[in-house]
């Protein structure tokens, strides 16, 4: 890769090897970098120790979802899914172990596919972009079974209540959907951009992150990163971030988020911004949380740039990956 390339580079989603180990992180040019934390978080790393064990190009357009179950990287490019086992990645081998396509209505579309989750209840992978409909495949059988509809427009994010047998999704069309996930029926549709306390309609309606715990929703985007309660289908804190929003998690009693402006949000689940805690790129797509190994446990960010900030601790930058 050129350094033109190298400027350009946006890094848009990220996942960590089941046993923690290894982190996998999706780029803008269809590549995938596999990163070893043991090795970079080690006493006698090297600078050789926080670039990749494994670059490959895995799909023609940008990779702007990875998801690990306890064996495979499930990573998302244009109109396909395709599947990595983590054993041989680590052997640096790179055959897919599977490639698969919904069955979109065009054949001459091929619709991003913006996110993915599993639904461990029915072994099954849930996945949503630019067709307007959620796609679900059987894992086991890799046989795409149901398609959910009634989003007017693509789909940027996915949750999985589990306990509820819900799916929860974010788009373009500012909606939120709760759908059934055993009949296929949206039984909620929340639109976050009606809700005075949470529109901007400067920046837009459309919903770029959400993520859900128990019976709390926290999502995002042309509208403030907000957090809701399922069961009152209302929200009970706003967070007076700027920019639009583009992944959050439930962290203990925190929230961290990230978006547009080059900080990690620590937020109180009562609406108060507690710490910014600034990054290398201008822009950020992605966070996770190393929740695999407790050796490993970092927290990782990525966007507008080459290099993925890894956090030991939640307050500064340890140091950063290289892709």
């Amino acid at each position: 890769m050129g350094p033109v390339e190298h400027l350009h580079m946006s890094v848009f989603s990220q996942s960590f090897s089941p046993c923690g180990r290894f982190l996998a992180a999706g780029n803008n040019y269809g590549e995938i970098a596999v990163f070893s934390l043991s090795s970079a978080l080690s006493p006698d790393a090297t600078d050789l120790s926080q670039t990749p064990i494994l670059t490959f190009t895995a799909h023609e357009g940008p990779v702007f979802s990875l998801f690990s179950t306890d064996s495979h990287l499930l990573s998302a490019g244009n109109g396909e899914i395709s599947a990595w086992s983590w054993a041989e990645l680590i052997k640096r081998n790179t055959k897919a172990a599977w490639t698969r396509r919904p069955n979109y209505k065009s054949s001459l579309e091929i619709p991003e596919i913006n996110a993915m989750t599993v639904n461990p209840t029915e072994n099954s992978l849930v996945i949503g972009g630019g067709d307007n409909n959620i796609h679900i495949m059987d894992l086991e059988s890799g046989v795409f079974k149901s398609v959910l509809q009634g989003h007017t427009d693509y789909i940027h994010c996915l949750s999985v209540r589990e306990r509820e047998g819900e799916i929860l999704s974010g788009g373009e069309d500012g909606a939120v959907r709760i759908w059934d996930h055993r009949t296929g029926q949206s039984v909620h549709c929340i639109e976050v951009y009606k809700y005075e306390e949470c529109a901007r309609p400067q920046y837009g309606k459309w919903i770029s992150c959400l993520t859900t715990e128990s019976d709390w929703m926290l999502c995002g985007g042309g509208p403030s990163l907000s957090l809701w309660h399922l069961r009152s289908m209302s929200p009970t804190s706003i967070f007076p971030l700027a920019g639009c929003q583009r992944q959050a998690n439930f962290y203990q009693d925190m929230i961290l988020s990230v978006g547009e402006g080059q900080c990690v949000s620590h937020c109180l689940l009562g609406g108060e911004v507690k710490a910014q805690i600034p990054c290398t790129p201008h822009s950020l797509n992605t966070l996770a949380l190393n929740l695999n190994s407790t050796d490993n446990r970092v927290l990782t960010v990525g966007g507008s740039s080459h290099q993925i900030d890894v956090f030991t601790n939640l307050s500064y930058r340890t140091f950063s990956l290289s892709f």
